[in-house]
């Protein structure tokens, strides 16, 4: 079966269909996300996203906001493009750092950290393009705790992420904050199912 790349108005349940199903559904999504997210450094976690977290994503913002009918087509606009199409991977990466005033630090100065995302396959280095819908770096140097990253792929570097003999690893390279984490054979095997 093709895997879904993008989420239509036929895919989004009455919110109270989904309701009835939410705990369940609750529960499968953080198996899924438990096999897609990795720790780069102290406060970087990358979720790499699906069409399954992208659809309960959408599904949780309209159940909070509650905007009815109006808010369908801009949740999926704006999600849409978070679900790899078969050529590249996508994640959401947020600085978790429970302390607000430790947070506030930090992420001061954190500025263009996404620009500094990598990931090696083998000996091939993928720079990550960040999602443009605003900038996730203020005018003064701070930088948005959570940020949409895209890596994309050609045809080799997709055969070789697949390969279970290459060593993947994603990094973060800016002044402040370098970082580098290997990708775990469970994460890259759950992210190779993203990759055509």
């Amino acid at each position: 079966m093709e895997k879904k790349t993008d989420i239509t108005r036929d895919d989004i349940l009455k919110m109270s269909d989904y309701e009835k199903t939410r705990n369940q559904r609750r529960a499968e999504i953080a198996k899924v996300k438990k096999h897609r997210r990795l720790s780069v450094g102290p406060h970087a976690s990358f979720y790499f996203e699906c069409y399954d977290t992208i659809w309960y994503q959408i599904h949780e913002m309209l159940r909070i906001e509650k905007g009815g009918e109006d808010q369908i087509q801009d949740e999926l606009d704006a999600y849409n493009p978070l679900i790899p199409d078969g050529t590249e991977l996508v994640a959401t990466v947020m600085f978790e750092i429970p302390d607000p005033q430790i947070r506030a630090q930090i992420l001061s100065e954190l500025g263009g950290v996404e620009q500094t995302i990598t990931m090696q396959i083998g000996e091939e280095i993928i720079h990550a393009k960040p999602e443009e819908d605003i900038d996730r770096t203020s005018s003064d140097g701070k930088a948005s705790s959570v940020h949409f990253i895209h890596f994309s792929m050609n045809p080799a570097q997709v055969s070789a992420f697949k390969d279970s003999e290459t060593n993947v690893v994603v990094g973060i390279a800016h002044p402040n904050y370098g970082h580098l984490a290997v990708l775990p054979d469970y994460i890259k095997r759950e992210l190779s199912d993203d990759l055509e």
